[in-house]
């Protein structure tokens, strides 16, 4: 797997000579991070892609729903094989969801720390 590396910004790393993540628990680690972040309909090239925040995780009757739907995520990701450790936190008065992942990849074990 090949992954182009992103930065603190979330912008793509360029001109450094060593933008990628190849073949490691990172590059499966950024692939899931960015997997999160694409919200449903929101890439032109495939409008059915993506996670449905509105209707399925941050909805008014999602609370059953959310963590199940961000695993399904995770594991949909190329390179990753099992969720070892997962918690989410919503804080509802910031609008806010944390979520914490250990995953098991192909390359080894990888962390993802994220907040929507």
């Amino acid at each position: 797997m090949r992954y182009r590396k992103l930065d603190a910004a979330g912008d793509y790393t360029l001109g450094s000579g060593q933008d990628f993540h190849v073949d490691t628990p990172q590059a499966v680690a950024q692939a899931v991070q960015t997997r999160l972040n694409l919200a449903l309909g929101e890439w032109f090239i495939d409008t059915t892609d993506g996670m449905p925040w509105s209707t399925e995780v941050l909805g008014k009757y999602t609370a059953n729903t959310r963590d199940s739907v961000i695993k399904d995520r995770i594991l949909g990701t190329p390179g990753v094989v099992s969720i070892d450790d997962y918690s989410s936190q919503f804080d509802g008065s910031k609008r806010r969801l944390s979520v914490a992942a250990s995953i098991t990849t192909a390359y080894g074990a990888a962390t993802v720390e994220t907040t929507l």
